[in-house]
């Protein structure tokens, strides 16, 4: 298959589904794309090996969506990723394909996340269940997801799913699957143990390999703001405000709708904007552009299909209002500025869950993303006042003042006031809705995101070398075990318990609500983003629990704590004030290794409700 396909349509899509990918903003696809999809809509398995931010997900998730039968209610592909966000990510990608097929369920389960509300979900019926190994595995063996119905099995990002310590579990899942199914397994490498599952599990796959694209942006100034405690149009109007060769804005988000709904609410606010999406015909695109070349607009808001090929040598900055699907859709962006010499600015609004795909796109195009920081209430008011006086400047420098100048002091003597008073009423009036000063207060600084470790400084300083450094440094893990009808983890050496003070809380959870070990040490690090490792002695009682937590922890990370459920149960978190806690049973030391049931098990991943997430904050 040639990767010079330039539609969709050439791939042997549906119609209903080519429908889908034009009002979502598709329109040529990717070189994995153009690879995989014929493939797998002929039936054949595949071994992929494809970066993330190359396409992939639509590359297995569209012929996945040709194969859904609505009528049948019951789980007919399975998607394994190796992290929570990454579930999340392509449940949203697979909700959004289905936009024009009514009735389809997709159930993102992972760790940390309440049994009950997914027992619930998978009782109602779902068609497409993506999710990590450990909390899969748990269903599996708890009968509460069936896959005798199951048509598709993907293995997305299978390296990260064996350096993370997931392969035995990936393997075991795959035992436990029907005999007929067809297979894809992505991996950005390709290690032994990788390989080697693909050639035990895998029936004659065709194999794909596709670099990931690289760009040179160096003439474009590229800043992230992290979306935290303020909302994303107040962000954009402040930061707009404050750039300082703002000419020109093209801003992308992702639907028509959303093109629609951001150009009326930045019109409210006194910016020239307007929508540019594929409802438009050409006559009204072409005037729309020409606008936008002649000053009387200057803010476009549109879709990546609308804004393609559009080259304004006035506009100075791209705004990513929506994070791109894939990094080939950000480079296309940003290069809407900078072209032919000039200069240009390139701003990414990335939420907390969008973190690994800002790394991807810096791996991508080679280039480092610097966080922005938000402009203050401060910052906005100075500018305003600075442009104010500056047109003041502007007037006072025109002919014409004598008469305007004889109506002020017929206002002053009228009122008794000074001339100063009389100036600075009219000032007031001259906002025209929109005041000098901005109201309100400042949002908190969110955390920024550490490019290696990107844990908090508090809770360690290890460094860590981004993925495509760490890429050929891997080793092959040591191959588990053949441990029968249910395996065991190979025993790993315990790891050092947390180093540093720690304080020791009190949640309202305890062995009356079901609740064991690794639902506590589940729930703190999918919720407040602690490692499993900064988590301290466990004490599991009747009626409560205690659990020793690093001192300093971050207020956000408390402040998820506190909203926490854990099988239902709001957990409560506050200080411990050493009261006892009921029934039997001492506190469990963290060691690397949790006791429940009839054996040991390691947290070493998202096993039992736990995946290895740091701080997006």
């Amino acid at each position: 298959m040639s990767t010079s396909v330039e539609t969709f349509a050439e791939l042997g899509l549906s119609e209903s589904l080519l429908k889908t990918l034009t009002e979502i903003g598709y329109e040529t696809p990717s070189p994995i794309q153009a690879e995989c999809i014929p493939i797998l809509l002929d039936g054949h398995d595949i071994l992929g090996m494809a970066q993330t931010g190359t396409g992939k997900t639509a590359a297995f998730a569209l012929p996945l969506m040709e194969t859904i039968d609505i009528k049948l209610n019951k789980p007919q592909a399975l998607i394994l990723t190796p992290t929570r966000e990454l579930a999340i990510q392509v449940a949203e990608a697979l909700q959004s394909y289905a936009k024009n097929l009514p009735g389809f369920h997709v159930l993102p389960i992972y760790g940390g996340q309440s049994y009950t509300i997914q027992l619930k979900q998978l009782a109602r019926g779902t068609h497409v269940i993506v999710g990590t190994p450990g909390r899969v595995m748990d269903h599996l063996e708890r009968k509460t997801l069936n896959l005798d119905s199951l048509k598709t099995l993907v293995l997305d990002e299978a390296d990260e799913m064996l350096r993370m310590g997931f392969i035995d579990d990936v393997e075991w899942i795959l035992e436990h699957t029907p005999e007929q199914h067809q297979t894809a397994l992505f991996s950005a490498t390709m290690p032994e143990q990788i390989r080697r599952v693909a050639q035990k599990y895998l029936v004659e796959p065709r194999e794909v390999k596709i670099k990931a694209a690289t760009a040179t942006v160096a003439a474009i100034r590229q800043v992230y703001w992290q979306v935290s405690g303020l909302h994303k149009l107040d962000a954009l109007t402040r930061i707009l405000e404050v750039e300082d060769d703002f000419d020109a804005a093209i801003i992308f988000v992702r639907t028509k709708t959303a093109t629609v709904e951001l150009a009326d609410k930045l019109n409210a606010r006194g910016y020239a904007a307007a929508a540019l999406n594929g409802d438009l015909n050409q006559q009204m695109r072409e005037r729309v552009i020409e606008q936008l070349k002649s000053g009387a607009l200057d803010i476009v808001i549109a879709t990546d299909v609308a804004a393609r090929g559009i080259d304004v040598p006035r506009i100075s900055h791209v705004v990513n209002y929506d994070i791109p699907y894939d990094t080939e859709a950000y480079v296309h962006r940003i290069g809407r500025t900078g072209r032919a010499g000039r200069t240009g600015n390139a701003i990414l609004f990335v939420a907390p869950r969008e973190i690994r795909m800002l790394r991807t796109i810096e791996r991508a195009t080679r280039q480092p993303i610097a966080p922005l920081t938000l402009p203050s209430r401060a910052d906005v008011t100075n500018k305003r006042v600075a442009d104010f006086k500056e047109k003041v400047a502007e007037v006072l420098n025109a002919e014409g003042l004598d008469f305007f100048a004889n109506i002020v002091s017929q206002i002053a003597e009228e009122q008794n006031v000074s001339a100063e008073e009389v100036a600075a009423a009219l000032a007031m009036m001259a906002q025209e809705g929109k005041p000098l000063q901005i109201a309100g207060e400042d949002p908190p600084p969110p955390r920024a995101f550490d490019k290696g470790d990107r844990r908090p400084a508090s809770f360690g300083d290890r460094e860590r070398k981004p993925r495509f450094e760490r890429d050929g440094e891997r080793g092959e893990r040591p191959r588990f075990e053949d441990r029968g009808e249910r395996p065991r983890r190979e025993d790993r050496p315990p790891r050092p318990a947390p180093a540093g003070d720690m304080v020791r809380y009190r949640i309202d959870v305890g062995r009356e609500h079901g609740v064991e070990v690794r639902d506590i040490v589940g729930a703190i690090a999918n919720e407040a983003g602690i490692e499993s490792r900064f988590i301290g002695r466990i004490g599991l009682y009747e009626e409560s629990s205690t659990v020793e937590l690093p001192a300093g922890m971050p207020k956000e990370a408390a402040n998820a704590l506190k909203r926490t459920r854990i099988r239902g149960v709001p957990i409560n978190l506050r200080p411990d004030e050493g009261r006892p806690g009921g029934g039997f049973g001492g506190e469990r030391k963290f060691d690397g290794e949790r006791r429940f049931g009839g054996g040991e098990r390691k947290f070493d991943g998202d096993r039992g409700g736990f995946k290895k997430k740091k701080f997006d904050r």
